[in-house]
């Protein structure tokens, strides 16, 4: 058996050697032709593919399409090592070969780098001599070059470059003939590629699903189906990274008869200390190599909150200004130690995070600096500014005890998109969706801020979030992060007003829970506290609230007749104080009180005041709510007319706001309306409205 025939193209492997390509074992085996030239010299397809389904159709449907005369198609797949870069650009390779007919060829450039960079002659003999030419062109790059367009001028080839690390060593091995493909597998964007390549092809981690499905295909284990919730968890704690999903099959067969939940723990334990064996040299060789800004940011990374990157709050993590910020974290996207996911923004891979923990850990016991305490403070004291400015413009003036945050020196405020052209309304909608797009972030800079005694800025965040909260609840999560920032008052220890309202803002989640006991307590503590204020017209204020608070409790319990009676001690002192806002609020809440206790009379002329009142003041959000509160009370009186037109205002509303649960609240007693008046199609409308807004908020009541 010659050279040529025993080893793959480029030495990747010898006849039955297993490689490992990311989500797949791969053998490399080889069939030859009458004239000795390989027709394909490929490892085989993927035993077990998962997902990917978007990247393939889009290679297919590129080399379906005509192109213009010239180069070969290129197209890059690249993504964090170990994610199945290889065994995608496989798999492509074979579908190719099947279904057009393409002759395949794959090299690992890595075999061919004795100092760093690739011997590009050296990968065109090992090419040539696979299409059975044995008499080689000795001497200068350029004659070999002359002998590998001759040849690859004649084949329709699919060339898997596989560890590319520029678009050099791309733009001289491409084929001469038009109709080939090239393939170039890269942990980095290919920015350099003569003419750029025709398709990227980032290749994310894996989503749970066909992460937990491809851990079932790689070993046949019946502790997963026995134990689902450890198998997810297993899953998820390899982040959807193919290369750690091996790693924990082999523990699996290793460890036969140990129970899953702990054989899981064990393994998320091994993997934050010591990573993915198969890659964990691979990182630190990209870590090596980067500037010290990009190296700096990397490792700062892990204080940054939330499960995404967000470019502005770059600036702020790093603290070295916008150009700096940009430089690293553009590096760290084309060395793939950042991903870009589905929905666009960057993400540090969970596996990568631990391993940036672990780089952060050797960097701070080598210099013992302070960068990430540093770091970590002005990221979040960044994203506290941006929700203040958010909120003022969303809610307006309203009570708050927290201090506006400072712009940070050489860092940019977000971008909420509003121009001076945008009306109130529009200001008001683009403020609502930075704070939903940003409200994953901004609960968990509570969670971080308090755990690493930033006290004063997780209480100060959970202002702007309780004004986002009342139209957009997300329960679990609030009640943690309230908590947090009670906690966060109480350890502080100023102003107390703080903690009164943190203690407030918690009562409502826990009492929305059915937790009434421990709402109760949370207000009963406030208002022992409202005792040790003083009489002035803001400690007045807040004591009011802690009033109304009591009757909401009430109200959430079905005792009407103790909720009235807080709601109207409270507008007293509103009354007393002049706060026309305060006042209007209470004369609305116990309108609705009257009209739960069947006194419809005095409930209309409450909610028909504070309906008024509302619409006077400007404030939208309220004058849709009273309207109603009191359209319910006109309908039982008879008056439908006037009722359908309050709806359909209140319901213009709840989508201005995008507040799913308000526009489902309207729609249902729409449709109500429509049927008692004996308009089914409209009733009938109506509730698919309703249905639509259920399936998007993923059954919400």
């Amino acid at each position: 058996m010659d050279e040529r025939t025993r080893n793959s193209v480029g030495g990747q492997a010898r006849i039955g050697t297993v490689v490992q390509a990311g989500h797949v074992e791969i053998r490399n085996l080889y069939s030859g032709s009458d004239d000795g030239v390989l027709p394909h010299q490929m490892p085989p397809d993927v035993r077990h593919f998962e997902d990917r389904d978007d990247q393939r159709s889009r290679v297919l449907g590129a080399v379906a399409r005509p192109r213009a005369a010239g180069r070969p198609l290129i197209v890059s797949v690249t993504g964090v090592h170990g994610v199945g870069k290889t065994a995608l650009a496989v798999h492509l390779a074979h579908r190719l070969a099947d279904d057009s007919g393409y002759v395949v060829r794959y090299v690992d450039l890595d075999d061919h780098r004795p100092d760093g960079g690739a011997d590009l002659a050296d990968v065109m003999g090992e090419l040539l001599r696979s299409f059975g030419v044995t008499d080689l062109l000795e001497g200068p790059t350029a004659r070999r070059r002359r002998q590998y367009w001759e040849q690859t001028g004649k084949r329709r080839l699919v060339l898997v470059l596989d560890n590319a690390r520029s678009g050099t060593e791309i733009t001289q091995l491409l084929p001469s003939s038009a109709e080939s493909v090239v393939v170039a597998v890269s942990r980095q964007t290919l920015y350099d590629v003569e003419g750029g390549v025709d398709l990227e092809l980032p290749v994310d981690p894996l989503e749970e699903p066909y992460a937990e499905r491809l851990l079932s295909r790689i070993v046949d284990d019946p502790r997963l189906a026995a134990d689902p919730a450890s198998a997810a968890e297993l899953a998820r704690i390899c982040g959807g990274l193919p290369a750690a999903l091996h790693v924990a099959a082999e523990w699996l067969r290793k460890h036969r008869t140990r129970r899953l939940a702990r054989l899981t723990a064990q393994l998320a334990a091994e993997l934050d200390t010591k990573g993915v064996p198969a890659v964990e040299a691979v990182w630190d060789a990209a870590y090596q190599d980067l500037t010290p800004g990009a190296a700096t940011l990397y490792r700062l990374l892990v204080e940054h909150p939330g499960p995404w990157v967000d470019p502005q709050a770059v600036t702020a993590l790093l603290g070295r200004g916008e150009d700096e910020a940009e430089d690293a974290l553009d590096e760290l996207a084309r060395a793939s130690l950042l991903a870009r996911g589905r929905d666009g923004r960057l993400r540090l891979h969970d596996l990568l995070r631990a391993h940036a923990v672990r780089r952060a850990d050797r960097a701070r016991r080598d210099d013992g600096g302070t960068d990430a305490d540093e770091g970590r403070r002005r990221v979040i004291r960044w994203y506290l500014r941006q929700a203040q400015r958010a909120d003022a413009l969303r809610a307006g003036p309203r009570m708050t005890f927290a201090e506006p945050a400072p712009a940070l020196p050489d860092t940019p405020d977000a971008d909420f998109g509003i121009t001076s052209a945008d009306g109130d309304k529009q200001r008001k909608a683009k403020a609502l969706h930075w704070l939903e797009a940003e409200r994953l972030v901004l609960h968990d800079c509570v969670r971080v801020a308090h755990a690493h005694g930033l006290d004063d800025e997780a209480w100060a965040l959970c202002e702007p979030l309780w004004t986002h909260y009342l139209d957009h609840p997300h329960l679990t999560q609030v009640i943690e992060t309230f908590a947090a920032g009670r906690d966060a008052a109480l350890r502080a220890g100023h102003p107390l007003a703080a903690l009164v309202r943190m203690r407030c803002q918690l009562a409502r989640p826990l009492w929305e829970r059915g937790r009434y006991e421990d709402a109760e307590a949370e207000l009963r503590l406030a208002a022992a506290a409202t005792e040790a204020l003083g009489d002035g017209p803001r400690e007045r204020k807040l004591r009011a609230s802690v009033i109304e608070f009591r009757g909401l409790l009430g109200a959430a319990r079905g005792e009407w007749a103790a909720a009235a009676a807080e709601f109207e001690a409270s507008a007293r002192i509103h009354t007393e104080i002049g706060n026309a806002y305060g006042a209007m609020l209470q004369t609305y809440l116990l309108g609705k009180a009257r009209t739960e206790l069947g006194e419809l009379t005095a409930a209309e002329t409450l909610l028909t005041d504070a309906h008024a009142r509302a619409e006077a003041m400007g404030r939208a959000r309220l004058t849709a709510r009273t309207g109603f509160a009191l359209a319910r009370v006109l309908r039982s009186l008879g008056r439908s007319a006037e009722a359908g037109r309050l709806y359909g205002e209140a319901l213009a509303q709840a989508r201005l706001d995008e507040s799913a649960r308000e526009e489902l609240r309207v729609l249902d007693a729409s449709a109500d309306l429509a049927e008692e008046t004996g308009d089914a199609a409209g009733a009938a409308e109506f509730r698919t409205a309703a249905r639509a807004v259920r399936e998007r908020g993923g059954g919400l009541d």
